[in-house]
């Protein structure tokens, strides 16, 4: 895979954006951002950066040089950073908001693998919980692995530069991580094939981010949660029989669906570096 470097032009931009005075235009969000996160892996382009700040900014070179040249002894003689432990490399992936939803999600897949079991039969048409639940169960996780409300050291993750989409996506791989798992067990207990809940969990998810990149992922993770209760749940219950659209025939839907989401996830990839995703 090629790795883009930035532009002459963006670097200088991005020197003159956190310049004191300067008064020109600002890097937009997404530009600002992906530099950041480019200069953190790249040594070559922070040379350049180092370069290019001498000539546009002497002052802040010198500034620069001179706090280097009183720290360079003194991290010559400290101690080396002790190796990551697993807790701080999983931080990357989870928040702990995410634990109590997480552990929701276990117990309600427990809770429907647990009925289904009691309710077997040989009617086809019979109702299956866990086949209800299964497109929302991933909805609540996903929303707290990006909200304001629900993760009290959002403001810090918001601010660093690997923030935005990249970093709503990991998160929402270890939810997965950790829903799929679940549902594969309990479909494996009670019959139900992986196609059947697995579609519907992913076009789900998707459709979450989707929506989230316009209204905020706590909004539209309530929107998507309630559309489904009310179109799908609530008829599923007061007919007594699985709704078509978790019948093998509805597969083709769920697969468009979630083409759909990622096709929109991946338009609007710039939105998630803009203010309101959390809500």
């Amino acid at each position: 895979m090629t790795v883009e470097h930035p532009s002459a032009r963006l670097l200088a931009a991005y020197i003159d954006d956190g310049a004191p005075g300067f008064d020109g235009a600002a890097l937009a969000a997404d530009e600002l951002w992906a530099v950041e996160a480019h200069l953190e892996t790249c040594p070559a382009c922070r040379a350049r950066l180092s370069a290019a700040l001498g000539t546009a900014a002497p002052a802040v070179a010198a500034l620069t040089a001179a706090v280097w040249s009183e720290l360079e002894p003194q991290l010559a003689v400290a101690d080396p950073a002790p190796p990551r432990r697993l807790a701080a490399r999983l931080s990357t992936w989870t928040t702990p908001a995410m634990t109590p939803w997480l552990a929701m999600v276990l117990v309600v897949t427990a809770l429907a693998l647990l009925l289904d079991r009691a309710n077997t039969g040989p009617d086809p048409d019979r109702i299956s919980l866990l086949l209800v639940l299964a497109p929302v169960l991933p909805v609540g996780g996903v929303a707290a692995a990006w909200s304001r409300g629900l993760d009290p050291a959002y403001e810090l993750t918001a601010a660093t530069p690997r923030a935005g989409l990249p970093l709503l996506l990991r998160r929402t791989a270890a939810v997965l991580a950790v829903v799929l798992p679940a549902l594969l067990l309990g479909g494996w207990a009670t019959g139900v094939t992986a196609a059947q809940w697995l579609l519907p969990c992913l076009a789900f998810t998707s459709t979450t981010l989707a929506l989230g990149a316009l209204v905020g992922v706590t909004r539209a993770a309530v929107a998507v949660a309630v559309g489904w209760l009310a179109l799908v749940v609530a008829p599923t219950v007061a007919a007594g029989r699985t709704a078509a659209v978790l019948r093998a025939d509805g597969l083709p839907l769920w697969g468009a669906v979630l083409a759909l989401g990622v096709a929109v996830v991946a338009a609007r990839r710039g939105a998630w570096t803009a203010p309101g995703q959390d809500r």
